[in-house]
């Protein structure tokens, strides 16, 4: 009998799915057990045509229609996510290995709201008049076209949304290449958009490795490339799209700093660095995994940080009591296990964790070192698990230049009760998304994206709509044309 976690067949194009089994096969392997529980193949390079010559020819028709009519094909999908929601989770459970009691309010319901946000937005997408005397000036917001997603392991359903709904909204149509590791989730968002009224074409899934991506973000016929992923990966994903002089958003990693002052709650704080580095088991890009504590308090952030970790339920991740799950692969979790031995050579203090946990499947148990220093492999390097890095500091002026010591520049958060201290700090933090007395809250609402090699652009928010649109502006004049002869 086929696992529930199987797909149909390996790509959706043009509102149905399709397979080519020429394609190299790919495992699909639940983190809790390490069984494979699914097989897609990669899109062979006549899959890949498919996909954007579909998706070039779509994307005419989608944008003749009306915001208020492409709004209403992503409200009404909006709408069955929501309705699906636990299917959706435990499809999201079985891709990621993440907790039921997790992705039950964060993954199918984050990308709900973002196709009801964009849906909302896209009959407002207005160009505005430029009075210049009897001529004027109008100007016209225009989708760029076609557009191709990349898409990270940590939030399948989620960034297929994020970069979806505005391409959408925009009268853009996508070609969505998810990541090998996760390439379940991402066919659900094509199915139900087709469910929801979206023309054939407009949004497609294909799946496969960097080679895949490769050809699909050096194809002349695309326009727009966002990606989610790390660094060195975006960098490459960067220089090839700007030889095609294309449109980019780049969403990359972070070293993120989370600094807590002698005044903060402590709980608050602690609950504030448990979300920032435990949360997804730590493989969220915008963690606070430097999280700088004020001598005053150390020893009490330290002692109720223990006790709480302690409280982390690892288990299964289809048990809704679970709140903590494995790593996403046997891989990720070596790479992680790798940084913990470091961060032992190099003489940081354990508190707690520092090994896998006991049981089948990919599981680390939350680990917290102390006493690191600025210089530690921990301390500079995106370990991507859940491996937190306390360090001590002084001055409010001592900790900014340290925090701004990387090459990152994600994300960052402060607590404090000092309201004009916070805003001080934040305001001279190199990083984009930033949290005051809180950590990683990431509404539809809010732009989202960094600074420095954290990437560029932004996604969510109106911000989001200037990166899947341009502006034609258009000069009228009402009289006669003068010229020298």
């Amino acid at each position: 009998m086929t696992h529930p976690a199987q797909p149909k067949a390996s790509h959706f194009i043009n509102g149905e799915y399709v397979e080519d089994t020429a394609g190299t096969p790919i495992p699909v392997i639940y983190a809790a057990t390490g069984e494979q529980i699914a097989t897609v193949h990669a899109a062979t390079p006549a899959i890949v045509e498919q996909a954007l010559s579909t998706a070039k020819e779509a994307q005419k028709e989608w944008a003749k229609m009306t915001g208020t009519e492409r709004g209403r094909v992503l409200r009404r999908a909006a709408d069955i996510m929501r309705e699906r929601n636990h299917d959706l989770s435990v499809l999201e459970t079985y891709d990621t290995g993440k907790p039921l009691q997790e992705t039950l309010v964060a993954d199918a319901t984050s990308g709900a709201d973002a196709l009801e946000y964009f849906g909302g937005l896209a009959a407002s997408l207005t160009g505005e008049h430029i009075p210049l005397g009897e001529d004027w000036v109008y100007t016209k917001r225009e989708a760029l076209g076609l557009c191709v997603g990349i898409g990270a392991w940590n939030y399948p359903t989620q960034i297929a949304c994020w970069k979806g709904a505005p391409a959408l909204a925009c009268g853009n149509s996508m070609v969505f290449k998810p990541s090998e590791t996760t390439p379940l989730c991402a066919l659900k968002v094509a199915e139900i958009l087709i469910e929801a009224g979206a023309p054939a074409g407009v949004f497609n899934v294909v799946q496969g490795m960097g080679e895949v991506g490769g050809a699909l973000v050096t194809d002349p016929r695309v326009d727009k490339v966002s990606l989610t992923g790390s660094v060195p990966t975006g960098k490459k994903v960067y220089a090839a799209a700007a030889a095609g002089m294309k449109h980019v958003t780049m969403e990359l990693g972070g070293k993120s700093p989370l600094i807590i002052f002698d005044d903060a709650d402590v709980d608050n704080a602690v609950g504030g660095a448990i979300n920032g580095n435990f949360y997804s088991s730590g493989q969220v890009c915008s963690n606070g995994t430097r999280v700088f504590v004020q001598k005053g308090i150390k020893e009490k952030f330290l002692a109720r940080l223990a006790e709480r970790t302690g409280n982390a339920i690892i288990g299964d991740p289809m048990d809704e009591a679970t709140s903590f799950g494995p790593m996403v692969t046997e891989n990720q979790m070596n790479i992680v296990l790798g940084y913990i031995e470091k961060g032992k050579a190099e003489g940081a203090r354990l508190i707690c964790g520092g090994t896998r946990a006991d049981k089948d499947g990919y599981f680390i148990e939350p680990t917290v070192f102390a006493d690191v220093t600025d210089d530690m492999t921990i301390a500079r390097e995106e370990i991507f698990g859940p491996v937190m890095s306390v360090l001590d500091f002084d001055t409010e002026e001592e900790v900014v230049a340290r925090a701004n010591d990387t090459e990152f520049g994600l994300s960052a958060g402060v607590f404090t009760k000092d309201f004009t201290r916070a805003h001080r700090v934040i305001g001279n933090l190199e990083a984009g998304s930033c949290f005051i007395n809180s950590y990683n809250d990431a509404p539809v609402e809010a732009p989202f994206g960094g600074v420095k090699a954290s990437g560029v652009g932004r996604e969510n928010s109106k911000e989001a709509i200037k990166h899947f649109s341009q502006v034609k502006s258009v000069y009228v004049r009402m009289g006669d044309v003068e010229a020298a002869f």
